[in-house]
């Protein structure tokens, strides 16, 4: 089925189900990551107004053109669930600018959201376009889409669609807690499985939870990459291109400023795994080793979810997290996640940013 869509811009449209697109604003953020039912506009300080279409499920190809006749712009833009697509694109005065990118709508509905200094957005042009691939994301809370009410905790699965171009989107399946275990039995590989297809990318980030001694647990090189391979065997019968990713390293510093491998033995499993099943592997743990000890144990604060009290409207009282993401630190993760990417040889489109 084709869709097809070009909109004159008017951003004081409210949205009404008879047209099918207008904008909304959330009476209250969301904490259930689960639900998956948080807007992006959320996912700016202060919030903003969600644009909203609705159609088919599907990946789309969307087309802005940014600018103004009477002032400078500069415009950040973010859909679904906080993912960042656009960041502070600049245009002159009487000058526009267009840009496209790729969406995986699974919900019926296509949510945009346009912040900045000078956010102006002229035309938007949404297209249901069948050949774009998808890269579908398992793992943890450290790839998951943070809900709303948790901003600005975020997962690199929020930022990668960053650096990707038009010809492919992300479908981000990871959630908090799970283990490569636990993933599994809660049936959630078996969803992907339904949808994932040939010239797809399945990338797979487990280890977090894999060590915890409950119900998750999971032995390095035994039952962690029995269940490892289970996924990549499901993208390899569908055709689709397996990426395992080694899970990237907490703020854990040693005395002499290096970074203390708080992982174990997980991390060689990875890298033995990728080996005999000769699979791509992103090896995030040597990138984000190089990159913490390079910054060093203060300023890796900036990248872990660290803020003091009445920083953030969500964490009053602060937070000192050791673990997952501001959303600057999502967004350096989701880069070295791409350098890794590069360094390893597999195809994907990469936009130049």
């Amino acid at each position: 089925m084709q869709f097809k869509h070009e909109i004159k811009f008017d951003k004081h449209m409210d949205y009404s189900s008879e047209r099918g697109y207008g904008f909304v604003r959330s009476r209250e953020l969301s904490i259930n990551e689960e639900l998956r039912d948080s807007w992006p506009g959320d996912y700016f300080i202060p919030s903003v107004p969600t644009f909203m279409m609705d159609v088919p499920n599907g990946n789309y190809k969307v087309i802005l053109t940014l600018g103004s006749e009477s002032k400078p712009t500069v415009t950040t833009v973010k859909e679904g669930l906080g993912r960042l697509k656009l960041h502070e694109v600049k245009t002159l005065t009487g000058n526009t600018i267009t840009k496209t990118f790729a969406v995986n709508v699974e919900d019926g509905q296509l949510k945009l959201a346009f912040a900045g200094k000078n956010p102006v957005v002229q035309r938007i042009e949404i297209e249901r376009v069948t050949s774009i691939s998808t890269m579908f994301l398992v793992g943890d809370s450290t790839v998951t889409d943070q809900a709303s009410g948790k901003y600005p905790y975020t997962g690199w699965g929020q930022m990668i669609g960053y650096f990707l171009d038009e010809r492919i989107a992300v479908s981000n399946h990871a959630r908090s807690g799970k283990s490569s275990k636990s993933f599994i039995e809660e049936g959630r590989l078996t969803r992907i499985e339904k949808k994932i297809r040939k010239g797809d990318y399945l990338f797979i980030q487990f280890a977090h939870n894999d060590q915890k001694e409950d119900e998750r647990y999971t032995d390095p090189f035994t039952t962690y990459q029995n269940y490892l391979s289970k996924y990549i065997a499901i993208a390899r019968a569908k055709k689709a291109i397996p990426v395992v990713v080694t899970p990237m390293h907490r703020r854990n510093f040693n005395e002499d400023g290096s970074i203390n491998n708080t992982h174990g033995k997980y991390i060689e499993a990875v890298k033995q795994l990728a080996k005999e099943e000769e699979v791509f592997i992103v090896d995030l743990a040597y990138q984000s080793k190089k990159y913490f000890e390079e910054i060093g144990k203060n300023l890796t604060k900036n990248i872990f979810m660290w803020a003091a009290p009445g920083k953030y409207k969500n964490f009053p009282k602060g937070i000192q997290d050791n673990t997952h993401f501001s959303e600057f630190g999502a967004f350096k993760i989701a880069n070295l996640v791409v350098k890794g990417i590069k360094e390893s040889g597999i195809t994907l489109p990469i936009r130049r940013c």
